[in-house]
Order: structure tokens, then sequence, then C-alpha cells
């Protein structure tokens, strides 16, 4: 792999504050240093790097843009840089923080009790426990609404029966976020890991995401008491809010996929020589694609930037976020696929990490919405008519 510099055309640095600027060097040398020599060992091995956990919490990756029991109350402009570093090393991590912070810290955050909050809260900003989010089940992703696990009232408690897949952190984590329909409608409840009648599975046989663990969880007759919970949300509106949460994260995180493929095609065009001993780089063909890459990532990253600023001012809502996420992860995607082209045979090689981020890439396309989804909340937007049916 290429030594990473930076991506930055259209002086965006400019647009960015000193501490902006101090948390992205921040991650990026921690990606460097401890991510980037090793990821394609743990890919090739389908191996998460959990070791990286109490680092990470210690840094303020966790919840980095909440406020209060040990967060790092950062901007969103900073958190958006974190999620751009870490998916510039892997989409994985930065999956794997997303969920923490913003699928299972923030609804606690947002929508629990002080007793919630006190008790898991600080231990998942230290990363002294890790978090899961039960939404997706195996037959409703893009409709929620859908969803067939049941939570019935038993007295002061709960009883939960029902299945989640596609669930990032499933199998290592010590509490789940199990969203379910109650009689008054869709519930948030935290499921602690041992609670009898709650099972996980990794999901074996991924192409894609391997440095990250997938699973799906089972719950038959799990009793848990009604204090677990989430009291101030009910309905399809609490688990979106997370959602668009950890959306307007992966806007930043395709960014840093993307720059990762940019850089390390066009110093390899550089140096790789075809054709009267030229570098491919001088040849109009593959200058025609690095004219597009590099125009995609700059405006991905005025993009980003905006959608951070409209969210730190309160005045981004989740159609905004939907238009970074659609919008920056098929740029990436499409700078991934130009950049393996440009390497050739090499392009598949795990020598580079071209492939791996374009295999990840397709998972980020399609979780925490589909790009046809997100495409659908923008045309309802700009058209006032829904058209999802």
């Amino acid at each position: 792999m290429f030594p990473f510099r930076g991506v930055d055309y259209m002086e965006i640095d400019s647009l960015l504050s000193d501490e902006e600027k101090l948390v992205r060097r921040t991650v990026r040398e921690f990606v460097d240093k401890e991510v980037i020599p090793h990821i394609e060992e743990w890919s090739r091995e389908g191996r998460f790097p959990r070791h990286l956990v109490p680092l990470m919490g210690e840094l303020g990756f966790f919840g980095a843009n909440l406020q209060g029991y040990g967060c790092a109350g950062m901007s969103n402009v900073q958190y958006g840089l974190i999620m751009q570093e870490l998916e510039r090393g892997d989409s994985g991590l930065r999956s794997f923080v997303s969920v923490q912070g913003a699928l299972v810290m923030y609804p606690i955050h947002a929508f629990g009790t002080d007793e919630q909050k006190g008790r898991w809260l600080p231990a998942l900003q230290q990363g002294k426990a890790i978090g899961c989010f039960g939404l997706t089940e195996p037959d409703f992703g893009s409709n929620p609404a859908g969803m067939r696990t049941r939570a019935v009232k038993d007295g002061d408690h709960y009883i939960l029966n029902g299945e989640k897949t596609w669930i990032t952190s499933g199998t290592i984590a010590d509490v789940a976020l199990v969203w379910g329909r109650a009689e008054d409608g869709i519930r948030g409840f935290l499921v602690e890991r041992g609670t009898p009648g709650f099972t996980s599975k990794a999901i074996k046989g991924k192409m894609s995401l391997r440095a990250s663990v997938t699973s799906s969880l089972a719950l038959q007759d799990v009793r848990v008491p009604a204090s677990a919970m989430l009291p101030n949300v009910k309905g399809l509106k609490g688990p979106l809010a997370c959602l668009t949460q950890a959306r307007y994260g992966i806007g930043w995180g395709a960014l840093g996929a993307a720059m990762a493929c940019y850089n390390e095609s066009l110093e390899y065009a550089k140096t790789r020589k075809q054709f009267d001993e030229q570098p491919i780089a001088s040849h109009q063909l593959v200058q025609a694609k690095f004219a597009d890459m590099i125009t995609e990532i700059t405006k991905a990253q005025l993009l980003a930037l905006q959608v951070g600023r409209l969210k730190d001012q309160g005045r981004a809502d989740f159609a905004h976020v939907s238009m970074a996420k659609r919008n920056n992860v098929k740029i990436a995607l499409d700078i991934a696929r130009a950049a393996r082209d440009i390497l050739g045979a090499n392009g598949v090689a795990d020598e580079y990490p071209i492939f791996r981020h374009m295999c990840n890439l397709e998972s980020v396309y399609t979780y925490e919405g589909t790009h046809n989804i997100h495409t659908l909340i923008i045309g309802e937007r700009v058209t006032g008519i829904p058209a999802y049916k």
C-alpha cells in the first residue's frame, strides 16, 4: 500500500477549523499505525480486531458527538472526520464504531432513563461493553414496519419473541437494543447477553465486511424487566432516528474508502510502466478516470461538510442525510471499481486495498437504507409524494 497524504483538490481544508484538523490527524495516525499494516490479514482470516476496542474508547471514538457520560462532546463535523478516517482503514471498523455510537449509545442517550444512561453509556464509551442494534429481520429490511418480533407485557416484565439478522457485533455484544412490536407500538428493549432464551449466531461466508462481526439474533420467550424498555420513544421514529445518526456517519465514511482507492490507484499509475516504458498515468484514458474520481470526491466532500455544518446548527434532517449517504456511497463504489480497473490484475490481489474496499462498499451501498430507498426519500422530499409502494 502506498502512503496516504490526504486528498484535497479544492482546498477543502481551508473550510475546517484547527480542532477539526486535529481530530482528523489523530484518527489518521491511529489508522496508519494500528489498522493499515494488519487489515488485509484480518480481512483474509475473517477476524475482527477486538483488541483495538479499548484503544478506540480511550481515543474517544465511541459516541464522540454525544455529551456527558464520558463522551467526547465533539461537533458533528469532527465526528464525521473520525468516520472518514476509520473507513479509509476499513468499512467494517467504521461500522463497528457507528453501531456502538449511533445505534446503541445515541438511543440510550436520547430515549433512555437516567439509570439506563448511567449504567451503559460510560461502559460503552470506554469500550468496556459492546452493543448491537436489532432491527432488521430475515423478511423485513427496507420495510421495518413489517417486523414480526413481538413484546408482550406480563406483569412488570415483557416477553420477547422474534428473529433479527445482519446484526453488526451481535455475537460479541454485551447488550442488544432489540426493537419489537408491543401493544402500544414499536418499542426498544435493552437485552443483555446471557438472558435465558436470547442467542446469537455468527453469519459465515461473507465476501464483504470480513473484518467485522455480523450475526443473527434469536429471541425465544426472552423475559426482560419493564425497566429494560427505552421509555421515551414509541413507534418507528425511534429506530429511524437512530438510523439517521448512523447514515450521517456513513456519508463521511464512504469518503474515506473513496480516498483510499483513489490514492492507491494514482500512486500505482505513476509507477506502473506500459508501452514505451511510460507510466500508465500518462495515458489519456487513465487520466480521464482520475479526473472523474477527484471531481466526485470533491463534490462528496462538500456535501458531507455542508450536511455536517447543518447538523451542528440543528438544521439537518433525515432527507439531507439520505442525500449524503446515497451520493457518497455510490461515488465511492464507482471509484473503487475504476481504481480496480487501473490496477488490472493486481487490483484483485489483497496486496492492495482496493478490492477489499470495493467488496465492503457493496454492503455499505445496501445497509442503513438501500440506495433505492434513499432515492425515494429524496424523491418524496422534492415532490411531496411518497412512492415507496
